[in-house]
Order: C-alpha cells, then structure tokens, then sequence
C-alpha cells in the first residue's frame, strides 16, 4: 500500500495495519534535533503521508513596514511579537456601509496553482490535501476585531450574519478554484473552540455558523473532496452537528480541552468521523517525562486506530519550549512502526 492508501483506508474506517502520522514542528525544534542527532538525518526517519498544496491564498499579506502587514480585507497585523496580533480592524462599527468586500480574484494565484499541480503529480503516492486557510468565524473576528464580533453575534445578529454570507460566498469561490485540483482533500480552519468550549456557544454555533459551513463542505464534496476542518479548543459539544454536515476529518482534537478526551471522542464518535491529532501539546509533550511521551503515543496508536478513523499527531506543530529530549523521543516513538515495517 502507498502512504496514500493507508491514509484513505483510516478514513475510510479500516484498519490498514499502518497507522499514518504527522510530527510538524518549528524549526527551531528542528535545529535542536540536528544537534541531539549530530546531524540533520533524522529527518528522513520521518515517512512522509500527507502532502499538501495551495492555489488560494487566504492568508495573503501585503507589507507595510518592518513589523507591520495589511491583509486583502484591511486588516493591520503587527508580525514581530509571538503570536501576531490584529491592530487595525477593518471595521470599527457594525456597518458594511462603504466597506468593499475583496474580489476572489485577489486570493487567486494562478502561478500557485500551477505549482500545485506540479506538486500533485510529484507526489501522486502521497495523500493530497488543498489547504484554504482561516475561515468564517476566523475572517469575521479579523475584520471586527475578537470582543466586537462577540458582541455582535448578540446585539447585531443581522449584520452578523450579513458579514459572514458574505465570507461563505468568497468560500464557494475559493472552493470552485481549487476543486480541479487532482488533491484528495479540501482542508478549512476555523477555531471554534477555546478551552472550555464554543467560544459563541453551541446555539449561536448552531445559527451563524453551521448553515454556512454545511454549504462549504457540501461545495468541497460536490468536488470529489474529503473535507477536512482544523479547529483548536473544544468542540465537543457540537460533535454531532459537525458530523451532521459533513465533516470528515476533524484535524487537533487537544486533549486539554473540555470534553475533548480522545479516547472518549473515539467511544462516542470513532465510527462516523476520522480524528487527526490527540497528543497533548499542552501537556504531554512539553511536561511529560521521555517514557510517558513514548507510553502515550502508542496507546494513541493503538486505540485511537481501532476500526480506523485516525491519523497520529501532536494537536499543535512542536513549539521552541519543547524539551529537546521530548522531542527525540516523539521522533523515536513516531517512527518506529514504519521502520519495522
């Protein structure tokens, strides 16, 4: 079997006898390795599953100066303080009147495209995924800033809603121009949760929000695509309506969050959606001792594959506090399935 075959068969809920991982990780983690290691060969330990591409640029951002970037709706970000922040809003008041939406056109980079073409033939033995970046709740907190689209979910819900019709109808566009794409999968971001649930509350969840992305991932599968979704914090409350919609794959699953227990999620859940993620980046990676990171990381392979449904990973990228020792040992452990085989 390909990496790419094993990956559709977890999808798919079958076992495939290999379960497929990813181990992201800042480069300051990586130059940490190339010393445990002495070398940077470590690096080819790591088998390879899932490739992704990009035709749509959703993240785009133009300079401004040295620390500053404006992106395609308005938005000023400062870019030299960890994480970015937003410091001019596009919208300070809860009107779109003389506020132009960017055309979708602005997002497109045909010069992209063409390299992910490339990519997609190059890597035709790997699991293909178009990634489309920040999402509806994302794009609509960007334009108002993060307490203003809060309130407005309940003081202005009308112009809420118009904000984010709005977003879904540059979604279907971003979704039209990546869907000839020869990928397996469509990938969306949007950060529903925080660490004790949905951040607008699974009802307001339920009314802005579920309706416009059930359009989305109805558009991503009308393309032949999987449709996977990347949210951190919790979701757990609204498990059922994110499968009702059509979510394939729900990619972080950060065990620290409410209700977001894996092993539970795999209980409740594991036959009707595939789970990409599980390992504790607030808890097991950075706190635990080498052998409890090896212990977890195979109990997470073992049961979280049970009948398929799982892809191994970290639910953030390894970050520059994480223990060199950790983090060899995440490689050792990730890795050692594969090299058996």
């Amino acid at each position: 079997m390909t990496p790419r075959d094993i990956v559709l068969e977890q999808i798919r809920h079958c076992e495939a006898g290999e379960v497929p991982y990813t181990l992201p990780f800042e480069e300051s983690v990586g130059k940490q390795l190339d010393q445990w290691f002495g070398s940077p060969d470590w690096r080819r330990r790591l088998k390879k599953y899932i490739a992704g591409v990009t035709a749509v640029d959703t993240n785009k951002q133009d300079p401004i100066d040295a620390t500053h970037v404006r992106d395609p709706y308005g938005g000023v970000w400062r870019t030299d303080l960890r994480p970015w922040h937003l410091e001019k809003t596009p919208l300070p008041e809860p009107t779109l009147d003389s506020y132009e939406f960017p055309a979708p056109e602005e997002f497109f980079q045909p010069d992209q495209k063409r390299r992910a073409f490339q990519a997609c033939e190059e890597n035709r033995d790997l699991f293909r995924i178009a990634h489309l970046g920040w999402g509806l709740f994302e794009r609509s907190w960007n334009l108002r800033g993060f307490e203003n689209v809060l309130m407005d979910a309940v003081l202005v819900p009308d112009f809420f809603e118009e904000v984010l019709d709005r977003l879904t109808g540059l979604y279907l566009n971003f979704i039209q121009y990546t869907g000839d794409l020869p990928v397996d999968a469509i990938m969306f971001g949007d950060d529903w949760g925080d660490q004790r649930g949905v951040i607008i509350g699974p009802d307001r969840w339920r009314r802005f929000l579920k309706p416009r992305w059930a359009k989305l991932y109805a558009a991503a599968h009308a393309a032949g695509k999987i449709v996977i979704h990347h949210s951190c914090g919790s979701v757990a409350e609204i498990m059922p309506d994110i499968i009702e919609i059509g979510m394939d794959v729900l990619e972080s699953v950060q065990p620290e969050a409410a209700g977001m227990n894996p092993y539970e999620l795999k209980k409740k859940w594991g036959d009707k959606i595939t789970f990409w993620g599980g390992l504790g980046s607030q808890s097991t990676i950075p706190l635990g001792a080498p052998d409890e990171i090896r212990s977890e990381v195979r109990k997470l392979r073992r049961e979280m594959s049970h009948g398929g449904g799982y892809i191994l990973a970290p639910a953030k990228p390894l970050q520059p506090e994480t223990p060199t020792e950790n983090a060899a040992a995440l490689v050792e452990v990730f890795t050692e399935e594969s090299e058996r085989g």
